[in-house]
């Protein structure tokens, strides 16, 4: 399980195979202490299995269907991402329960950029739409965020400095693609009106 509270950003050394795809990411910004082999890790919000690691470098295995689903595909040797390590017992709950399972991707529709925010509307399918909700919150690129203005086909994050800082989401520009993970809770809750209501037809 994770919690949206990104560590840092790591950089992408290689990325080589062809069906099974292993990435070695460097985690400059975030502690390899304790790490093992087995370990979860949250990668722009995509959960991964670590395979192996020498030092700061640490490498995942990464199958196809992950690959076509989720922005990771997309990557190449040089591009920053998110990582999060797995949430321990004991550890302090700041954002919200994630398990690193992407349900679709969305696309960036426009940037507003001040002296000190930025603004991003993320365009999504009516499949994520039905779960959002203002001010409600949604797992961006693994990133715990509180949704903004809603329009019929996407919805308005407002970004503070800090999470602009710590995180990739600053260099995201207009067409690129983020991945979204809506909550196990929001989804069940979701899930069971939808349910009744047919019911009731």
């Amino acid at each position: 399980m994770f919690t949206g509270i990104v560590a840092g950003k790591g950089k992408i050394v290689s990325i080589e195979g062809e069906d099974v795809i292993r990435i070695v990411i460097n985690f400059q910004d975030v502690t390899t202490n304790e790490l093992q082999i087995g370990a979860s890790v949250s990668i722009d919000g995509v959960c991964l299995t670590v395979v192996e690691f020498n030092s700061s470098n640490v490498s995942f295995d990464v199958i196809p269907e992950t690959l076509t689903l989720t922005t990771i595909g997309n990557r190449v040797p040089g591009d920053f991402v998110n990582l999060e390590r797995a949430l321990r017992m004991g550890d302090e709950l700041g954002g919200h329960l994630l398990s690193g399972h992407i349900m679709d991707m969305g696309v960036v529709a426009s940037r507003v950029e001040g002296e000190d925010y930025l603004d991003l509307h993320i365009e999504c399918t009516p499949k994520i739409m039905k779960y959002v909700q203002e001010k409600g919150y949604l797992a961006i690129d693994g990133i715990s965020l509180t949704v903004g203005e809603l329009s019929n086909t996407g919805f308005d994050l407002h970004l503070i400095p800090e999470t602009l800082g710590v995180t990739t989401i600053g260099s995201k520009q207009v067409g690129e693609r983020v991945n979204i993970e809506v909550d196990s809770m929001t989804q069940t809750i979701v899930s069971t009106v939808e349910r009744i209501m047919e019911g009731k037809k």
